[in-house]
């Protein structure tokens, strides 16, 4: 969308955890305004130990990249270097082939139809191929309407596996050629 914004990406680091969290919180509250809790919760991520330790953890194991709109951290994500998605849905079948995975896509709702996440969905496929891998995945919340799951097919995914997480929660995976 082209709005006079500039984007522009970065990698991220753990001096961008609180940024990271403070993105997940305003996606809590913005779901929570909508009537969405199923997704989230009600509560800030960023008072969840587990959430904490899942964002620093995956920095730890894959990529982060950081949108900045005009110089200010819009959106993120994290770009597995594995080549499973985790533990979380280690239930599934393998693909078989070498993957990169997305984790924890997120955007400061201040920024919303900026395009930072469409941005940073473009730069994750192009940072896949570049890496010589071919399978770009991403699972999601599939609950409530499918808006998310239809957004990321807006960005060129297609459904492969829904799966039923923790209490309940409805999840699909999808998968881009890149």
């Amino acid at each position: 969308m082209d709005n006079g914004s500039t984007i522009s990406i970065r990698e991220g680091g753990p001096d961008d955890i609180p940024a990271i969290l403070a993105m997940l919180d305003s996606c809590v509250e913005w779901l929570v305004s909508q009537g969405r809790t199923g997704q989230w919760g009600t509560q800030p991520l960023s008072q969840s130990p587990k959430t904490v330790e899942s964002v620093a953890r995956y920095m730890d194991e894959g990529d982060v990249f950081i949108a900045e709109v005009d110089g200010e951290p819009a959106a993120t994500l994290t770009l597995t270097l594995t080549d499973s998605p985790g533990p979380y849905l280690a239930h599934l079948p393998p693909t078989g082939e070498p993957e990169r995975y997305i984790h924890w896509l997120a955007s400061d709702r201040r920024f919303k139809g900026h395009g930072a996440g469409s941005a940073l969905l473009a730069h994750a496929a192009e940072v896949t191929r570049r890496a010589g891998v071919s399978l770009l995945r991403v699972d999601c919340y599939a609950g409530d309407d499918g808006k998310l799951v239809r957004y990321y097919e807006s960005q060129g995914f297609v459904r492969t596996e829904t799966y039923v997480g923790k209490d309940d929660w409805p999840g699909q995976v999808l998968a881009r050629r890149v």
